[in-house]
């Protein structure tokens, strides 16, 4: 999963376009600054998520809402959010926050954070107590999956198989959580890729770039900025160099836009947006702190999916990409068998 081959990216052909998916890591309310508990469950910022939604659905945007535990179990917030999926409205995905995630197994925080660290059965069990959860309050089992703070690891990739889940969206490019404990994602390109032991998921990476002017060197300018005090910063004060993923927290929306016309004339066929369900209130996150941070907020995604629509990039939903990458596979599966048969 994090060191993809390049004949595992796959590209679809001009009759697909370019495409823009909405992933939304729908969770509770914690207090970003203190360690991890596993009291933190309120989930009272979900009935605010219908504003946005609604401003989605305006961009025929069909969101997909990744769901932890304390979500996928509270009835208030499952009425809200079954609500918002009915006539195809959303996709409801899963989000794996292990420390309030049963079995309750292993000490909370630290590398017990990212799920990909725990053991193997610990992970598994996990996942597959959330998934059940969803399946039983949302009337059908989820195929697309978030490790909560990115937190994919060794055995991710083959549980999510076994279990039957299609998509992960836990890759965030060009990002490296390594010294916290987490993952890294550097030279991974913001491309879809197959993986997998019998390469049956599909992994969409989060969409992340570089600008300024020395975006050419991308990842390993990046890199070695990095290693220089205050040089990384000073860079992308001087539009020299800059990285850019694409989410309201935290990314300005001027950048955003930038990052989305350099993408666009690259020829990008899919582009991933993300954002924490909490930061529709204020308060909860320390991107959406009052009023003014939410107007922010909402004047984002409007300039953002704006900038997108003129370009000609069109909404795509998980179960579209999907069935477009197998079918595209299967189709050359099935050429290759019959010029096998002709030989």
């Amino acid at each position: 999963m994090l060191a993809p081959s390049d004949n595992q990216y796959i590209s679809f052909g001009p009759e697909f376009g370019q495409r823009v998916l909405v992933f939304v890591d729908t969770e509770e309310e914690f207090d970003w600054t203190q360690p991890k508990s596993r009291d933190s469950t309120s989930v009272k910022s979900v009935k605010s998520l219908r504003k946005v939604h609604s401003l989605m659905r305006g961009f025929d945007i069909k969101p997909a809402y990744m769901v932890d535990y304390p979500v996928a179990t509270t009835p208030e917030s499952v009425e809200v959010l079954r609500a918002l999926s009915e006539n195809d409205g959303a996709t409801i995905g899963t989000q794996l926050h292990p420390w309030v995630n049963p079995p309750f197994l292993e000490r909370v925080g630290g590398p017990n954070s990212f799920p990909g660290n725990l053991p193997r059965e610990v992970e598994r069990a996990k996942i597959k107590a959330l998934t059940e959860a969803i399946d039983e309050n949302f009337g059908a089992a989820p195929i697309v999956y978030r490790a909560g703070r990115y937190g994919v690891g060794p055995n991710t990739e083959a549980l999510l198989d076994e279990l039957g889940y299609r998509m992960d969206v836990s890759v965030r490019p060009y990002f490296d959580y390594s010294d916290e404990g987490g993952p890294s994602f550097r030279n991974i390109r913001p491309q879809l890729y197959w993986t997998g032991p019998e390469r049956r998921l599909l992994e969409l990476p989060l969409t992340s770039t570089f600008t300024g002017g020395l975006r050419v060197f991308g990842e390993r300018a990046f890199e070695l900025a990095t290693r220089v005090p205050r040089l990384n910063g000073l860079l992308s004060r001087t539009s020299l160099l800059g990285r850019v993923a694409l989410t309201p927290e935290g990314i300005p929306l001027d950048e955003a836009i930038q990052a989305i016309e350099l993408l666009v004339e690259a020829g990008t066929q899919i582009f991933s947006i993300s954002f924490h369900s909490p930061s529709v209130e204020p308060g909860h996150t320390p991107y959406v702190r009052d009023a003014r941070d939410l107007a922010d907020f909402y004047a984002w995604w409007d300039g953002v999916l704006t900038t997108l629509t003129r370009a000609g990039v069109k909404p795509a939903s998980v179960e579209e990409v999907v069935a477009v990458a197998h079918a595209q596979r299967d189709g050359k599966a099935a050429t290759l068998a019959e010029h096998a048969l002709s030989v």
